[in-house]
């Protein structure tokens, strides 16, 4: 059965009470309870890991290298700075699809600057909540056509 693991960056954890004007009242479970749906009615199974800390981040990725077919990550600030993570994105050499709830580059001069995007196969943003959906939807499509 394939495998897909959902990485979320820092500060999202406080999804739901964090600036939902601007990233909407959907709590990191909602979106979770969500994705279990998507994977299982796609027979996918799904990890998910959040965590503040970008080496946590790095180690996770480079661990999941070795269990899962696709990764989408939404890596909140580290994205737009991280090179560590990116390089540990080229590194795994499995699919990572690139996640944003908002549209990054209408929000400021240091959000348009995205680290990650030349190593990821590809990046949806914009979409709130829907992006993850949109980011897991990819990337099992990703893993069906490269499982042919």
């Amino acid at each position: 059965m394939a495998r897909v693991l959902v990485v979320y960056g820092p500060n999202l954890n406080l999804l739901g009470e964090r600036e939902p004007q601007v990233y909407g009242r959907d709590t990191m479970e909602d979106i979770n309870a969500r994705l279990r749906e998507v994977a299982a009615r796609e027979g996918v199974e799904l990890e998910v890991f959040q965590s503040n800390s970008e080496g946590a981040i790095i180690d996770r990725l480079q661990a999941a290298r070795k269990t899962v077919q696709a990764v989408v990550l939404n890596a909140g600030a580290l994205s737009h700075y991280s090179y560590a993570l990116r390089d540990a994105v080229a590194a795994i050499r499995i699919p990572v699809i690139e996640v944003h709830m908002t549209n990054v580059l209408a929000r400021g001069e240091f959000r348009a600057t995205l680290a990650l995007a030349p190593a990821c196969r590809g990046m949806i943003f914009g979409f709130g909540a829907n992006s993850f959906v949109l980011g897991l939807r990819a990337a099992i499509d990703l893993i069906r056509s490269e499982a042919r």
